[in-house]
């Protein structure tokens, strides 16, 4: 499946910008455009909000009329871009804080997506599609109609027929926290899995938040990391 490729686009309209046809991520290009965003600097890959929620697969997914706010909210998203990066630092921070924690090596932990290759990368890409499907439809507002509009916007960026077929399975199957968590191959995947859900949702939502509750406690993810995570993220959107 080219899951890649029409993961990088939607990540593209995260950020606004041009959609990626194809290939891996700079992973230093990326890192710094994080950082920038985390330490509140102007750098030259700002988010363009209008473009962001104006269309797009991702502006469905998030559901503009659920009446989601303007500027620090939307500005999160930008951390799809680099999910594999925040969430890398999220736990290397965390590690770095915590009392009593066992350090692990970093071959345990697992690679960020950013810098996976092939068939690894292609595996890990499926379980952030996936749980970016899940947190859209968290709060049961993808209705027949929006479902149709989202699929073609989604065929807009060119998936073969198997992940067409394995989207729609998506949109069909039961919302299943202990089912997506199962999907993670490493400790990172299911910190990446946890950051994707957290950018898509709504915090102000109780269905939405109750969701990412679920999903942290099946991820087995220590509060104090989850906590973390969610730090990452509300950072970027002060940027």
């Amino acid at each position: 499946m080219n899951v890649m490729s029409v993961l990088n686009q939607i990540m593209g309209q995260a950020q606004g910008g041009q959609s990626r046809s194809s290939g891996g991520m700079d992973i230093n290009s990326l890192m710094g455009s994080l950082g920038n965003q985390v330490s509140g600097g102007n750098g030259g890959s700002g988010i363009d909000v209008k473009s962001l929620l104006g269309g797009g697969a991702l502006g469905l997914m998030l559901g503009s009329k659920r009446g989601r706010k303007m500027g620090g909210t939307a500005l999160k998203y930008g951390a799809l871009a680099g999910v594999g990066a925040l969430a890398w630092k999220a736990y290397q921070n965390y590690q770095s804080n915590a009392q009593g924690v066992p350090q692990q090596a970093p071959a345990q932990q697992g690679r960020p997506l950013e810098q996976l290759q092939g068939a690894e990368q292609e595996k890990r890409g499926l379980e952030i599609l996936q749980a970016m499907i899940m947190a859209a439809r968290a709060d049961g507002h993808v209705d027949a109609n929006e479902r149709a509009l989202l699929t073609q916007e989604i065929e807009k960026l060119g998936p073969d027929d198997e992940l067409h077929n394995w989207i729609q399975q998506q949109f069909d199957a039961p919302l299943d926290a202990q089912a997506l968590a199962k999907n993670a191959d490493s400790p990172q995947a299911s910190r990446e899995i946890y950051v994707v859900s957290a950018v898509m949702i709504d915090d102000q939502n109780a269905m939405e938040r109750a969701w990412l509750d679920q999903l942290a406690a099946a991820l087995n993810l220590d509060p104090g990391l989850a906590k973390e995570l969610d730090q990452q993220v509300r950072a970027v959107s002060q940027g």
